[in-house]
């Protein structure tokens, strides 16, 4: 059990272990897919930052609706003693030692015959879950709806507070699952979250909660996704608990969802031209992943890479946020949605005529990257081993 507590002394910490040193890295080729041009922070435009953006009298629209948060969006929770932890799905420490080795060794078997790829997404989205800080502070900035006291009584704020605390779960199961398969280079991803959560996030909600909950929606949506097709892989691969592991976050991440979608429905149903005017903002944003700025001290374009792996997977893919967007569309029944203003209708024409656009683009992108040929980088998460984009 030694090795798997010993931390390599790594004087280089970004080349491969074993590596002729007089011999530089071949740098990886670009990548053109549209995850470029729609999820990468890399290529996303650089835009000012705006803050405070909703008007003062739009703060009365929340505090109206406390009783209805109460009463639709609290009961989406959970109580803790119903949820699993995540213990309920790794080796039992409390067990005798032998038994817990031996419990860490069928781990390691059913992990063994997964790919290196496999790895880069799964570090991805744990590293993702893993910046928890980062996204309470942002849901924290939003107008009217925040945690004024870090303790207030507020259905948004006991919201907040909960939804931090079931999604803290996911983080931590998917870190220990990652470190005791000895498969991943655990100082390299740590090095990766402490860089994360410093960075922070601007996903462009200017603190204004119709924005806010617009981009949660989304990604929330994304992230049931992405958690499902790794569960999906996992099975795939021999690794059945990985893959209940990973169906079971996915599972949570849609209860999110609903939570975050039922609120912007009673917006639409309250200030319809407001709410119609925060999705259009958003999508012409483009709605950027939380974890856009991650960096693990080596690769500047790491999260491009990570993403250009997801893609190829199948984990998350344009054509993924194509159908997420029509699905909040029907969801939300935009294209029927009456009682707009003229700019209402221009943002409603915008947004309900955006996914065959994300389609096209995503055509012309893959034919770009078809005549480019094969490309790669290598992943300072898994040894700096090289895998395709």
């Amino acid at each position: 059990m030694e090795a798997l507590i010993a931390v390599p002394k790594q004087r280089f910490p970004c080349t491969p272990r074993g590596r002729n040193l007089t011999r530089p890295l071949r740098p990886p080729r670009p990548s053109l897919t549209f995850r470029q041009q729609t999820f990468s922070a890399v290529a996303a435009p650089a835009r000012q930052q705006v803050t405070h953006s909703m008007p003062p009298e739009k703060v009365e629209v929340f505090k109206s609706l406390e009783g209805w948060a109460s009463e639709w969006v609290l009961p989406l929770l959970k109580p803790v003693e119903q949820l699993w932890q995540p213990q309920d799905f790794l080796p039992d420490p409390a067990q005798p030692f032998d038994a817990f080795s031996e419990q860490v060794r069928e781990l390691r078997d059913r992990t063994a015959e997964l790919p290196d790829e496999y790895f880069v997404v799964l570090v991805g989205d744990m590293i993702t879950e893993d910046a928890l800080p980062t996204y309470q502070t942002m849901i924290n900035t939003l107008d009217g709806v925040r945690d004024e006291t870090g303790a207030s009584a507020s259905p948004w704020a006991k919201w907040t507070r909960s939804w931090t605390a079931e999604e803290n779960r996911h983080g931590d199961l998917l870190r220990t699952y990652l470190y005791l398969s000895g498969r991943v280079d655990m100082r390299m991803i740590e090095r990766t979250v402490q860089y994360l959560i410093s960075a922070g996030m601007d996903p462009g909600t200017e603190n204004n909660p119709y924005l806010g909950f617009v981009y949660t929606s989304f990604q929330e949506r994304a992230t049931f996704v992405s958690h499902g097709n790794t569960a999906r892989l996992a099975k795939d691969g021999g690794d059945p608990v990985l893959a209940r592991i990973c169906g079971s976050i996915a599972a949570d991440e849609r209860r999110h969802e609903n939570a975050y979608s039922r609120i912007v429905e009673k917006l639409l149903e309250v200030d319809p031209t407001g709410a119609m005017l925060a999705i259009a903002d958003m999508m012409r944003k483009k709605i950027t992943m939380p974890a856009h700025l991650m960096y693990d001290g080596c690769d500047p374009r790491l999260f491009e890479h990570f993403s250009a792996v997801a893609q190829r997977l199948g984990v998350y893919t344009a054509d993924d946020y194509a159908d997420i967007l029509e699905f909040l569309i029907g969801r939300w029944k935009l294209e029927k949605l009456e009682g707009l203003t003229g700019e209402g209708r221009r943002a409603q024409d915008f947004v309900c005529g955006l996914a065959p656009r994300i389609r096209k683009l995503q055509e012309r992108a893959d034919e770009r990257a078809r005549k480019m040929g094969p490309q790669g980088a290598r992943f300072s998460w898994i040894f700096n081993k090289e895998v395709a984009l």
